[in-house]
């Protein structure tokens, strides 16, 4: 899939990006930070109960109409705009490896990279992703390295569960081990339909009463995490509690630039209910 011009551009506006450029590593950086910064990964529509497909067209459709998603609606979107401004790009199949499990690669994940020639004119590829929630601020290089961005330590390691694939291994301090990616590169997104038919439906899923908002920026990153906003910076890492519906959505819109631009007055009276509800009964099981 290609993006029109105009659909192009609507994009870049959204991340705040004023022209298009030569596919360069510079511009890809540059379009890398601009859409962690602005878009933010979310699991709002699955807790609400309104899961959107992740069809490639569904996915550009939602962050041209100010809307987001998970891994699957923000790397497919990012990789089509990739691809329409002239990268070379290749979807991979992935797994995240939550703390105290081990690490897999079982779909669950959409990965990316991007093949750029350098000033050697030699092929090198880069880790692109936008679709971690704590996800990297810049491009990674896939090389084996230790690699900084503001608070957070990134690691490119071979990976043990696939045979010539690579890992990488998140910060201490982050919400999840690493991530896994196989090195077959696939045509399309029809191997993550079934992934995201049950994280969006399954009673099973983690996301289905997790309230949860993300997003990275130049010096640290911010979680919403239920009612509990969490912001990490070099120094510190500040949580506040969200008491009412009023600085609930202020927070969703100031911080996350999440507006709900989708949902009614009486949706979104309904969806802090329930993330309420949700957050009460954390608090009780987490009192015993």
């Amino acid at each position: 899939m290609r993006m029109t011009p105009a659909e192009i551009k609507a994009y870049l506006k959204r991340i705040g990006i004023a022209d298009v450029q030569p596919p360069t590593l510079d511009y890809l950086t540059q379009l890398h930070r601009a859409h962690v910064s602005t878009i933010s990964w979310q699991t709002i529509d699955i807790v609400a109960g309104r899961p959107t497909p992740i069809d490639l067209h569904e996915c550009v459709r939602l962050m041209l109409s100010n809307r987001s998603g998970y891994c699957f609606h923000l790397n497919g979107a990012f990789g089509v705009l990739l691809h329409s401004l002239g990268y070379r790009v290749f979807w991979h199949r992935a797994g995240v490896q939550p703390p105290g499990q081990e690490p897999r690669i079982n779909s669950f994940h959409l990965g990316l990279t991007v093949s750029l020639t350098n000033e050697q004119q030699q092929a090198q590829r880069y880790i692109i992703d936008v679709g971690l929630g704590d996800m990297p601020y810049e491009p990674l290089p896939l090389q084996i390295g230790t690699y900084e961005q503001g608070p957070l330590r990134y690691q490119v390691v071979n990976s043990d569960v696939a045979e010539g694939g690579w890992r990488l291994v998140h910060d201490p301090n982050a919400s999840f081990v690493g991530v896994d990616y196989d090195p077959d590169e696939l045509e399309n997104l029809e191997e993550f339909k079934p992934k995201h038919e049950f994280y969006s439906r399954s009673p099973e899923s983690p996301w289905m009463k997790l309230f949860l908002v993300r997003h990275r920026h130049a010096t640290g990153s911010n979680e919403l995490r239920g009612c509990i906003w969490t912001r990490r910076d070099s120094k510190a890492i500040e949580k506040t509690e969200l008491r009412t519906k009023t600085q609930w959505l202020e927070v969703l819109g100031d911080v996350f630039q999440e507006h709900l631009v989708s949902y009614s007055q009486l949706e979104r009276e309904e969806l802090w209910k329930r993330v309420w509800t949700y957050h009460e009964e954390w608090k009780k099981a987490n009192m015993k």
